[in-house]
């Protein structure tokens, strides 16, 4: 039997850095708000010393064990397989279910997208618009930006309307080096992200610890971790270990609670007034999905069969290749400098855009690894791990995929060790991203040449990695009969339920989806708070100016 012990204005489920911003800008308005995460609250010293103790230095989910009450997808040593595979490409998404989310391990890529991201069905024929344009999302892109505290170039093609909070990140050698012999050809700029420059809100600068992934050990980089400690201080009530796995409705498809599981497998309910879907692009879906009932047989929300579709992330290929200068990688921030020249532009109608980012991470674990699994030992071990470490250089590109509703998350038969469902993943790679990557070899070829490269490894045409940017996989839109949600992240069948995860995006741009996903939340806390008496949204911006 159900216990029902808790009741808010506010009902979140998911913890992690979009629903912990979500919920401190709602407590600050007044309301009462309730976080339910199904994970643990686990504090950033025991993650450092899980990943200072690790074997696997390089698998950044080495520090973030799946709990058997609160499963997530694991690889190495051995997959866990909780994410399922339907193919026809694998997507082996890395997200993490504990206090503070996904977040813990990014690399605090904090981008803005491009004007042209939000129109490319109207400009190039692609995709689909989103229901509003960059300067109605820019004032939230700025207001994230100052909670953060986030910094970087100017010039990546996304105009501001403010200055970022603060200065860039002091330029790692390495890149120095790849900016000025790369000028001329590429204008290679300071990513932006979320990491301090100085000290700000309580915590200090980057010292260059080069282990962003899969743990800042001082909080200089901002991540969901810090955003549930300002939730937390404003009001915000949070309970741990709650596997939501149901959510319930009235007659009229409003919904009136949710139910969890604790570790024991007892089921609690919990009610509330509006209530909001904040877990990740897969956990999300599953947990619609799985809340079928006589009236909503195909789950909440789901009525037009698009929950779960469009899933979308940004593939990469790569090169790794050898300077003829030393460089030494991994002193600094392990993904500080890209190329935005191809993020935009009428050859969208033909293949992906792309960003092209700059690796900094050490070279010593990855080139000891490969040494020794080649039977290199003595001197010549010596001799080529010091090549290795001071000369070996990587770029990769960050490519586009559309929305295609045959790419989408569902429901597999086999179940996890709560008795749930576990989620499967349909994914491919179509022919619009191949020729992106493609096209992005020749910049490839063209820095190493730059570079004196020599030792040119690329990774093979069918070999794309992922960057765990999930999203798409909850649609916002204007057509109600291709989307899930509202411009608000509303559900369309439901008045009472919003979606705040990077799911709702609709299209996956070039940039890493959490920065949108918070900002696009942001609006939508803007537009509860306003819809209940509170203060107006805030103006549109102008930095569009005639072009709007």
């Amino acid at each position: 039997m159900a216990e029902s012990t808790k009741s808010a204005d506010y009902v979140i489920v998911g913890a992690g850095i979009i629903g912990a911003m979500l919920a401190t800008k709602l407590a600050k308005a007044g309301a009462s708000v309730l976080m339910l995460e199904a994970g643990d609250h686990v504090k950033r010293g025991e993650i450092v010393s899980r990943f200072r103790n690790s074997p696997r230095r390089s698998d950044w989910m080495s520090p973030y064990p799946s709990l058997d009450t609160a499963p997530h997808p694991i690889y190495r040593p051995e997959e866990n397989n909780h994410l399922v595979q339907a193919g026809p490409y694998p997507y082996k998404a890395e997200y993490i279910r504990q206090v503070g989310g996904t977040s813990w391990h990014w690399a605090a890529h904090a981008w803005r997208n491009v004007p042209g991201d939000f129109k490319i069905k109207s400009l190039y024929g692609v995709g689909v618009d989103w229901p509003f344009d960059y300067d109605d999302l820019e004032p939230y892109y700025q207001e994230a930006e100052e909670i953060m505290g986030v910094c970087g170039s100017t010039e990546t093609g996304s105009p501001r309307s403010k200055p970022f909070p603060m200065d860039p990140v002091a330029e790692p050698f390495a890149m120095q080096r790849v900016r000025e012999r790369l000028a001329g050809t590429y204008n290679v700029v300071a990513n932006t992200v979320a990491r301090n420059s100085r000290s700000f809100d309580g915590r200090p600068p980057c010292c260059g610890n080069n282990s962003c992934q899969p743990i800042c050990p001082i909080d200089a980089q901002y991540h969901g971790g810090i955003a549930v400690q300002q939730a937390l201080a404003v009001g915000v009530k949070l309970q741990v270990r709650a596997n939501v796995f149901q959510l319930e409705h009235d007659a009229q498809g409003r919904i009136i609670a949710v139910n969890y599981y604790d570790p024991e497998k007892n089921v609690h309910r919990v009610t509330g007034k509006t209530f909001i879907v904040a877990s990740n692009g897969i956990e999300s879906p599953r947990l619609l999905l799985l809340s079928k009932s006589d009236k909503f047989k195909n789950g909440i929300a789901n009525d037009n069969d698009m929950v779960g579709r469009h899933l979308m992330d940004h593939p990469s290929t790569s090169l790794t290749f050898d300077a003829d200068e030393d460089v030494w990688l991994g002193r600094g921030p392990q993904s500080p400098s890209s190329i935005n020249t191809m993020r935009d532009g009428a050859f969208r109608a033909e293949h992906s855009p792309y960003r092209l980012d700059f690796t900094n991470i050490s070279r010593v674990d990855g080139a000891t690894n490969s040494l020794l699994k080649a039977g290199v030992y003595g001197k010549e071990f010596a001799e080529k791990l010091r090549h290795s470490a001071a000369r070996e250089m990587n770029v990769k590109s960050v490519l586009e995929v559309l929305p295609d509703p045959e790419r989408r998350i569902d429901l597999a038969d086999e179940k996890d060790a709560m008795g749930l469902q576990k989620p499967r993943a349909h994914y491919s790679i179509d022919d619009y991203t191949f020729r992106g990557h493609k096209r992005a070899q020749k910049d490839f070829a063209k820095i190493a040449e730059l570079m004196g490269g020599s030792n040119l490894r690329y990774t093979k045409d069918d070999d794309f990695s992922n960057n765990q940017h999930i999203c798409g996989t909850l649609s916002m839109g204007s057509d109600r009969t291709i989307s899930v949600c509202d411009e608000f992240g509303r559900a369309w069948n439901h008045e009472n339920l919003y979606f705040a995860s990077t799911g709702v995006l609709p299209t996956s741009s070039t940039c890493n989806s959490t920065l949108n996903g918070i900002a696009v939340a942001l609006r939508t806390g803007a537009h509860m708070i306003a819809e209940n008496g509170g203060p107006a949204m805030l103006p549109r911006s102008n930095t569009l100016g005639a072009k709007a």
